[in-house]
């Protein structure tokens, strides 16, 4: 079947505060910039998809970038490989990184939610995906032990038993404190993961993690800079708690880098960096080449979809930090999410929500 021709691309930017800062090594983040895109096709279809720009500094910047894109794509079928090609081909010469591949992703998803809906399917199902739940963790920031305690409460609440918390404080053992007062909020039947957010010199993450290694975590994150795949693997062979990354690599030539590099134990991809929804279809076959299990990063929404499609599947990074603007939650029970069963990716706007944190 042909799809639609794309007749309007419509851009916002909307700044919503979160309802707990989250406190990282990389510093506070307060309030969750987003950029929504509403693809529109022939016959009356809309698509939907926001990115995550991190900062206010680079929001307006990309959603410029896409409305820049529109004579490009106004007119082109509405067909999400085509499109990725096309995209990929004219960012050649400046790269696939940074606000061209927001750009790129936020195109790839809202384009795979119109396919959908015209198909009356939701993503899992067209994707060939049977509808499944992944087994979810809630944040913790750095928030010191008090701290880091209340936001596990609020983890639990919220249905989940276990939670990932972001480390490096000044010495390990205010590291140890932290995840041992977890442990014992999340109990026996609770999972612990940690994320250093790269702020450590592969020697010193090296010792770090080696201390960390009898506390039963599941994973250490990104310990030290994402793109030095040489020293997550002599990290990663050094200690024996598995090593998670992928969050901050852009694209599938980097994945693939990564793995023939040895750098890490499991993968994780970000739907954004990655370039959307279609590339992350190819890390998945590479993930399952290679028999490394497979989390999310941030996007909730979509991951939900896209791990239920993951034969490696193995863990969702919930938050709900889009919640003031997507007019429908995502399905949670006892610690599991489930995709949307609506046609699509089950995103809609919040209008009310939208004009009162509109930024532009």
């Amino acid at each position: 079947m042909s799809q639609p021709p794309i007749t309007g691309m419509n851009v916002r930017v909307v700044n919503p505060p979160l309802a707990n800062p989250h406190a990282t090594a990389s510093g506070l983040v307060a309030t969750f910039p987003m950029v929504l895109l509403d693809l529109s096709v022939e016959g009356g279809s809309v698509g939907h998809a926001y990115v995550f720009t991190y900062s206010m500094l680079y929001a307006p910047a990309v959603a410029r970038l896409l409305q820049d894109l529109a004579p490009l794509l106004l007119g082109q079928p509405c067909a999400p490989l085509a499109l990725h090609a096309l995209l990929r081909q004219r960012f050649r010469l400046v790269g696939p990184h940074g606000f061209t591949m927001m750009a790129a992703a936020a195109l790839d998803m809202a384009a795979w939610d119109v396919v959908c809906k015209q198909a009356g399917l939701p993503l899992y199902q067209l994707l060939g995906g049977a509808r499944r739940g992944t087994p979810g963790y809630a944040p913790v920031g750095l928030s010191g032990t008090e701290g880091a305690m209340h936001e596990a409460a609020t983890g639990m609440v919220a249905g989940f038993h276990s939670v990932k918390a972001k480390i490096g404080y000044a010495r390990v053992e205010e590291d140890r404190d932290v995840v041992r007062a977890l442990r014992a909020a999340v109990g026996p039947g609770g999972s612990v993961m940690v994320d250093y957010n790269q702020s450590l010199d592969v020697p010193t993450a090296t010792q770090r993690c080696r201390v960390l290694d009898s506390e039963g975590l599941v994973w250490i994150e990104e310990p030290t800079t994402a793109e030095d795949f040489s020293g997550h693997a002599q990290i990663k062979n050094a200690v024996h708690t598995p090593i998670q990354a992928g969050e901050n690599w852009w694209g599938l030539l980097e994945f693939r880098k990564a793995i023939e590099a040895g750098a890490t134990d499991l993968l994780m991809p970000d739907v954004m960096k990655l370039g959307g929804i279609t590339p992350w279809l190819q890390v998945a076959a590479l993930a399952q080449a290679h028999g490394l299990p497979l989390s999310s990063h941030l996007f909730p929404e979509v991951s939900a979809h896209l791990l239920a499609c993951t034969p490696t599947a193995h863990w969702l990074e919930w938050t709900d930090w889009s919640s003031p603007i997507v007019a429908t939650a995502l399905e949670v029970k006892d610690g599991t999410v489930w995709p949307s069963t609506a046609p699509g990716i089950g995103l809609a706007w919040n209008e009310a929500a939208v004009r009162r944190w509109l930024v532009q």
